[in-house]
Order: C-alpha cells, then sequence, then structure tokens
C-alpha cells in the first residue's frame, strides 16, 4: 500500500489504485466522462493544487530562486488548516490503500507535485 505520485494522462502503473487530480482546473477539451478512461483522473481534488498567483510562479520559474519563491507559496497554502488536513489524511490512508495524486506537468520536478511529495513524506505518508 502507498501513494503513488504521477502525470495525469500517462499510462496507469500498477497497483496504482484511484487516481486524485490535485490540479486547479480539468483536462481541456476532454468530456468530464472521459477523464478516468484517459487516465487523468478518478476523482478531482483541487484542494491541494496551487492558487492561480502561485501555479504562475511556478510555470514562470527560470531561476532557482524563482522556484524557490514558487515553493514558499505553495508550502505556505498547504499549511492552511483544510489543506493540511487533507494532506494528514493523504498520508494516514497510504499505509492502508494504493492511490495516486498528480498534475499535468511533464517534469516532476518543475511541478508541485515535487513539493507535495515531499509534504506528504513529512506527514509520514508510504510512498512508492
Amino acid at each position: 500500500m502507498s501513494v503513488h505520485i504521477v502525470r495525469l494522462g500517462s499510462e496507469r502503473l500498477p497497483h496504482e489504485g484511484t487516481r486524485i487530480g490535485t490540479v486547479r482546473r480539468p483536462p481541456r477539451g476532454v468530456p468530464k466522462s472521459e477523464f478516468a478512461k484517459r487516465n487523468y483522473y478518478d476523482v478531482w481534488y483541487p484542494e491541494l493544487a496551487p492558487s492561480v498567483e502561485t501555479m504562475k510562479l511556478g510555470q514562470s520559474a527560470e531561476t532557482p530562486a524563482d522556484w524557490a519563491a514558487f515553493v514558499k507559496a505553495y508550502k505556505r497554502e498547504m499549511a492552511e488548516p483544510s489543506a493540511a488536513r487533507s494532506i494528514g489524511l493523504l498520508a494516514v490512508l497510504s499505509h492502508n490503500a494504493d492511490f495516486s495524486v498528480g498534475c499535468y506537468c511533464e517534469i516532476e520536478a518543475q511541478c508541485h507535485r515535487s513539493v507535495l511529495r515531499e509534504l506528504l513524506k513529512e506527514q509520514g505518508a508510504k510512498l512508492d
């Protein structure tokens, strides 16, 4: 049992479990009925996505300092009570169920999911 960090839209891995989309917006041009069939996500959970302003910081990051500013802003958002409780819940569930969380970004190191991985680990999540 563990939580997997994935790119939404990629082929599903064995034992990946339910795929949770931690993105601000659903995939463009894809009918809601097709989200799971096209390997985007089974459940949409935008509460763990960066705000629009923070997302723009990450997308425009060109230097390590820019990326650090994004990480700081995203961590601040994830420290809010609702998000922090969600991360704690996912961390606990990772010991009893297989599931995955993800985003559309191609490169995890340049995506909020790399920070989400770190936050889950800090809360004791069992990661793949």
